[in-house]
């Protein structure tokens, strides 16, 4: 019989140990995942506007009351 004071255990294999796939797995899944937006993003552009929404007189307002915050009062 063998004396269990004396026996060695084996050492385990890295790929065994549950700490390595938490250092490996998370890196991965962020790589894995900024290609999935990556292929979000070529898929379906935003459109490009050709003109911005002045042509219509939509943000009329908001350029007066941009004008009117940067013109010094007197």
């Amino acid at each position: 019989m063998s004396d269990p004071r004396t026996s060695e255990q084996k050492p385990t294999a890295w790929w065994r140990l549950p700490i390595v796939w938490l250092v490996i797995g998370g890196p991965a899944l962020v790589v894995v995942a900024s290609f999935v937006t990556l292929g979000l993003a070529i898929r379906h552009p935003d459109p490009v506007l050709v003109a911005p929404s002045v042509a219509n007189g939509a943000d009329a307002p908001a350029m007066q009351a941009r004008n009117h915050a940067a013109t010094p009062s007197r």
